[in-house]
């Protein structure tokens, strides 16, 4: 009886709530206008490379790094960022020089960077990235990918001016 009642007094709530909240003004889509910046990820400047070249591709290819950068605060895109990527792979590990490669980022915001397929290390597959160009704070990113099969991974930037 009772996870009835709270069950019923729940969905009234909702329902009252999703009538009442919209008419007050109180539910708007986010905003960009307070957009937070990316804090750095724990382990992500882990066999960081500074002045990695700026490659069109790593290796042989077959798995995509992709992403966006955008200004935190108003979440404008930056376009000519440079993304440092590295990551272990098919090809070499995360310590190899022939691992690690940069690019820029587009008009929009986008960068796209095709490498070797990711492979576990230490039991996660795992990429690293890094924003480390001056005009805004240095962040290193290690997003870690849902199966050691998926072909691509990706990350997102919000970078606050330095």
């Amino acid at each position: 009886m009772t996870a009835a009642l709270l069950t019923r007094r729940s969905f009234a709530a909702a329902a009252a709530a999703s009538v009442a909240l919209p008419a007050a003004g109180l539910l708007a889509p986010a905003r960009a206008a307070g957009l937070a910046p990316t804090g750095s990820m724990r382990g992500g400047a882990n066999n960081y490379r500074p002045g990695a070249p700026l490659v069109e591709r790593i290796g042989g290819g077959g798995f995509w790094m992709t992403g966006t950068v955008r200004r935190a605060g108003d979440g404008a895109p930056l376009a000519g960022q440079r993304i440092q990527i590295w990551a272990h792979t098919t090809e070499g590990s995360e310590r190899d020089a022939r691992s690690h490669g940069a690019t820029l980022t587009a008009e929009d915001g986008t960068f796209r960077l095709e490498m070797p397929q990711i492979v576990p290390a230490f039991g996660q597959p795992h990429g690293h990235l890094a924003y480390d160009s001056g005009a805004f704070r240095t962040v290193f990113l290690r997003p870690v990918m849902g199966s050691a099969r998926d072909t691509s991974l990706e990350a997102h930037f919000v970078l606050q001016p330095a």
